[in-house]
């Protein structure tokens, strides 16, 4: 049995950690950089990231990434890119949690996480609210996780 990675300073929502290691006021509005570590098994709804061009650099474990109704597995050492307007979600597939980085271009939705951790939203409960604090980070909520 592998060790579980936690990321030391970092924040945790619906068990997956989260922490912002290249803020958007660090890139000048540039970029975001969040280190991410996601259960099996887990992945966001369906959503659409209205400004932000989205990728993925996975370290350890694998996911089927859902881009436009089609599947696209990746594993360690590879990663996904996801265009803006895009409609998208992922499932982590691999026995052991996946550690990746997510990359936002410009920067600004690392503060979406945090106003989640800081909530303790639930799915599919609070999905009113996640909806509403996600349309002040231009993501729109369009379906269920894989």
């Amino acid at each position: 049995m592998c060790a579980i990675k936690t990321l030391d300073g970092g924040i945790s929502w619906l068990g997956v950690q989260y922490k912002t290691i290249l803020t958007t006021a660090e890139s000048g509005g540039a970029i975001s950089v969040t280190e991410s570590i996601s259960p099996a098994g887990s992945g966001p709804p369906r959503h659409i990231h209205q400004k932000e061009d989205e990728s993925f650099v996975l370290l350890t474990g694998a996911c089927d990434f859902w881009l436009d109704g089609v599947v696209h597995p990746r594993r360690a050492g590879e990663s996904f890119f996801v265009p803006r307007g895009t409609n998208h979600t992922f499932k982590v597939t691999s026995a052991e949690p996946c550690h990746h980085l997510k990359i936002l271009t410009p920067g600004g939705f690392e503060g979406f996480f945090a106003e989640m951790a800081k909530g303790q939203f639930r799915i599919p409960e609070d999905m009113a609210k996640i909806a509403e604090i996600g349309a002040a980070y231009n993501l729109s909520l369009t379906g269920p996780p894989l």
